[in-house]
């Protein structure tokens, strides 16, 4: 189909829509991830890592799109193990999965034993800019492979994808920064975060081993968590704010 055949089907713009926002609800473990590691460079390298980061997020993605066959190839089986077959998307997911699981427990420990790892405050660890790159591209590399699978399930048109990519990493990359600043500025909301990448870090091995767990109960949860957080970070909000005297009281001191 053309260009302008491909604009001017409803179609399209339905499964643009579509896509776009499964692209962005499977960028939030991505998002999530980035703005954790940022938290060990200094202030003013974040948001350079946090725009590096999620480009290269758009490009590996992209690219993968462009070689869907070998994409599709990455499900063919490669080994057996214990009767069951096991291809390279599989090993990819469960390796993601594993170092998912040593990021945030690390993170989770070393928060819980006194120093939360931000660059900024007195005992933080400092990151190597490069170092924090690298991690970013290995989680980069499980998420996209998610990513352009489910893309690929659901749209025929290389350009449709393409487009929902982009504009998917472009709210990625808008949300990215104010998300990064409230984890760093709510330590119980980093807590939170680090619990989800720990659940979507089991999520990735058990779908690696072939236990599908459908996404949506996982989101599900992860935004009940959230709404129950709001509710806390509301009240302890209100309780720090000044006691205000009720008017009568005021006049009668």
């Amino acid at each position: 189909m053309d260009l302008i055949g491909l604009l001017s089907d409803p179609a399209t713009w339905i499964s643009l829509a579509t896509l776009t926002l499964l692209e962005i609800v499977l960028g939030i473990d991505n998002v999530i991830f980035i703005s954790i590691l940022v938290q060990r460079l200094p202030a003013e390298r974040r948001d350079r890592a946090r725009l590096v980061g999620l480009g290269l997020a758009a490009g590996m993605r992209i690219l993968l799109l462009l070689t869907i066959s070998w994409i599709i190839g990455l499900t063919q089986p490669l080994v057996t193990l214990f009767g069951r077959d096991f291809s390279w998307r599989d090993a990819i997911l469960i390796g993601g999965g594993l170092f998912l699981l040593y990021k945030a427990t690390s993170e989770i420990h070393e928060s819980l034993e006194g120093s939360d790892g931000h660059a900024d405050e007195p005992g933080g660890k400092v990151a190597s800019f490069g170092g924090v790159i690298v991690q970013i591209v290995l989680l980069d590399i499980v998420f996209s492979i998610d990513s352009v699978l489910t893309a690929v399930g659901l749209v025929d048109e290389i350009a449709i994808m393409v487009a929902a990519v982009l504009i998917a990493v472009g709210v990625m990359v808008f949300a990215s920064g104010p998300l990064s600043r409230f984890v760093h500025k709510h330590p119980s909301v980093k807590m939170l975060a680090l619990s989800f990448l720990l659940l979507i870090g089991v999520t990735l091995i058990a779908d690696g081993f072939g236990l599908h767990i459908d996404k949506a109960f996982i989101y599900s949860a992860m935004g009940f968590s959230v709404f129950v957080e709001a509710l806390n970070l509301r009240r302890r909000s209100r309780e720090s704010r000044p006691l205000e005297l009720h008017p009568t009281l005021r006049e009668d001191g």
